[in-house]
């Protein structure tokens, strides 16, 4: 099956990243995860984006935050899908990583989530991946059908419940 690179800039940002991996496996798609630094370590980035379509990799995640470099220099030396996942960060509130992210010049996209979207991330991953691979997009089909239930539920027990008794259940 092939393959999703998820990169991140620092360990800070798993707690955001591992939601796209949690997507990812939830759908049964193979995935890999590392930490990587365009500005600290230029050349093993270097490699790790000339060398990951070798690897299998067929789209990269790449989340970062304040100058958000990551996932523009992964789309400049990656020749396939890049999805960009802004971080939030305590100066600017992540707008300073999703302005960097969004604002690639032309030939360079880079399809870009929401601040902290990883789960979006790791959907928008497989529904690439699942145009060619007809088992995945059942998958992805059975998983929003799961998530249209969870809101189905939700909106019964409201119903029944009223909404005050539902906040006071959600504290």
């Amino acid at each position: 099956m092939a393959k999703v690179g998820i990169v991140m800039g620092s360990d800070s940002d798993m707690p955001v990243m591992s939601k796209a991996a949690d997507v990812l496996e939830e759908l049964g798609v193979d995935f890999e995860m590392t930490i990587i630094s365009a500005h600290r370590e230029p050349d093993i980035f270097y490699d790790y984006a000339k060398n990951a379509e070798k690897k299998g990799i067929k789209v990269i995640i790449a989340g970062a935050g304040k100058a958000a470099h990551l996932p523009g220099m992964c789309a400049a030396l990656f020749p396939l899908p890049v999805i960009g996942i802004p971080m939030k960060t305590s100066d600017l509130g992540g707008v300073d990583s999703l302005y960097s992210i969004v604002q690639m010049p032309s030939g360079i996209p880079v399809a870009t989530v929401a601040i902290g979207g990883a789960q979006n991330a790791g959907i928008l991953a497989a529904k690439i991946l699942a145009v060619s691979d007809p088992a995945l997009l059942e998958r992805i089909k059975a998983y929003s059908d799961k998530l249209k239930g969870q809101v189905v539920k939700k909106a019964e027990k409201l119903s029944e419940i009223g909404y005050k008794e539902y906040l006071k259940q959600m504290k």
